[in-house]
């Protein structure tokens, strides 16, 4: 029987620091990883993450153009990807950003980062993360 694949240990503390609400540091710890794969997915969970320390800081401008951003990166990879389910990603990034959209100053306190984490039965094994 095959082993599933391990998720990459970059990936791994990018999630762990994400769900903690620490989306500045989530996106440092991968920042390096995507440095050095160029991968366009871990560039778009960046650009999420980004999102959220905007949204903190109430910058709507900034929600709008980092969710905009992600959608762009995220735009070429399967429903699932790498574990996560990049479908409903997609999906909230448009959710969220057509409520900041709309322009109410209460727009903060109706958005809600989506939770994310990785699913070991969506890990196809064969992902470019996987092998770099």
């Amino acid at each position: 029987m095959t082993q599933p694949p391990e998720v990459p240990s970059a990936l791994e503390g990018f999630l762990a620091l994400y769900g903690a609400g620490r989306f500045w540091d989530s996106h440092e710890v991968l920042e390096d990883e995507w440095r050095r794969t160029g991968s366009d997915f871990y560039q778009g969970l960046i650009l999420y993450a980004s999102a959220w320390v905007h949204w903190e800081r109430e910058n709507a401008h900034g929600v709008k153009a980092q969710l905009r951003k992600t959608l762009e990166r995220l735009e070429a990879y399967p429903l699932e990807y790498l574990g996560i389910d990049v479908a409903a990603l997609r999906d909230h990034c448009h959710a969220v950003r057509e409520e900041v959209a709309q322009g109410t100053d209460d727009w903060p306190g109706r958005i809600a980062p989506l939770p994310l984490a990785v699913s070991r039965a969506r890990l196809r094994g064969d992902e470019v993360e996987l092998s770099t």
